[in-house]
């Protein structure tokens, strides 16, 4: 039994189609469970971190755009983020997610049935999941804290950072 999590992002063309609700129904049939979500506006930072690896890649700004939803403007420019947790969890998420390119998808897969790819050749996948264990940590990492986790999945330490800004409650 291989215990594993998965990051998955609803991207912001699942939102302004409303497939949210339509996509979590698919992913529930994993049977795995989640151990975080969030809502989240993408800042450019957070989203060539993301793609990094992609960055010497003619489609690079595109996809940086793609993600943080300026394709899409207010009010869908944001994604909703998930980790998954569970035996098998990345096989069974990216079997459900369907192929990256929506045209050689399995139809009933996520892509498959709501992705297109623009004129300019743009994948709109609705979907973004981890490919392997190594990037689900790295991914995870990078979209949530720690404490935004209810389960422990990898080493924390505990630090003191003095005159840190945040927003509170008021």
């Amino acid at each position: 039994m291989k215990i594993e999590q998965v990051l998955v992002l609803i991207k912001p063309d699942g939102i302004k189609k409303s497939l949210v609700g339509n996509i979590l129904t698919k992913f529930s049939e994993s049977k795995l469970i989640i151990v975080g979500s969030k809502m989240i506006k993408v800042d450019e930072k957070l989203a060539k971190a993301h793609y990094n690896h992609l960055k010497d890649k003619p489609f690079f700004n595109e996809l940086i755009n793609y993600i943080q939803g300026k394709v899409y403007g207010e009010p869908w420019n944001r994604i909703l983020a998930f980790v998954y947790h569970g035996e098998c969890a990345i096989s069974k998420i990216r079997e459900i997610a369907g192929a990256t390119n929506p045209e050689d998808a399995d139809p009933i897969s996520i892509r498959g049935s709501y992705g297109r790819i623009t004129t300019k050749g743009l994948y709109e996948n609705v979907v973004h999941c981890s490919s392997d264990s190594i990037e689900a940590a790295r991914e995870i990492k990078l979209w949530f804290n720690p404490e935004e986790v209810i389960e422990k999945l990898y080493p924390v330490k505990t630090v003191f950072i003095r005159n840190l800004k945040n927003t509170i409650w008021a």
